[in-house]
């Protein structure tokens, strides 16, 4: 039986939307003096990962997608999106995956969504410009997707045991 959405949820996944939006937001005024094109924080995916860890996959979908599209039409343009919508999308079904298939922890499932938008990015990268020399930044952004990776998973972990003491929400299995 499908679940319909409940105003409350509505209301709920408004608010992980906003607060998925300012961290994207601030993400863009944190200056990463890497040189490397591509490179960032994934604050944003902090709450697609509490979101898949509470309240289950159609959430973390929804408020991914909600954000990457909000955020393209806000601040970015339509080829900015487009990159987005890939390795946002890739990135959730790998973590989806991992997360319902596997025995990796909360950073290791972030660590293979940060790892798998960066490679859904570049494969998209690839195949409109038409060339795989996109493909030299891979080894950078591969070490730099585990750090951050790493991070917003020990992060995550720290929200939900928050998250689960102040409202007493139960964590999907």
């Amino acid at each position: 039986m499908k679940k319909e959405f409940e105003p409350k949820d509505i209301a709920l996944y408004g608010m992980l939307i906003a607060l998925a939006m300012v961290l994207s937001f601030i993400e863009t005024m944190i200056p990463i003096p890497m040189g490397i094109p591509g490179i960032k924080l994934g604050l944003a995916n902090l709450v697609v990962i509490v979101c898949l860890y509470t309240l289950g996959e159609r959430a973390a979908f929804t408020v991914s997608l909600i954000r990457i599209l909000l955020i393209g039409f806000t601040f970015a343009n339509l080829s900015t999106m487009m990159y987005s919508v890939a390795g946002g999308m890739v990135s959730f079904v790998i973590m989806a995956a991992a997360k319902r298939f596997s025995s990796l922890s909360m950073p290791a499932v972030s660590v293979a969504g940060a790892i798998s938008h960066n490679l859904a990015q570049l494969v998209f990268a690839a195949v409109i410009v038409g060339t795989a020399g996109v493909f030299s930044l891979l080894p950078y952004l591969i070490t730099a997707a585990v750090l951050s990776g790493f991070v917003i998973g020990i992060i995550a972990i720290l929200v939900i045991k928050r998250i689960v003491k102040v409202f007493g929400y139960k964590l999907e299995e």
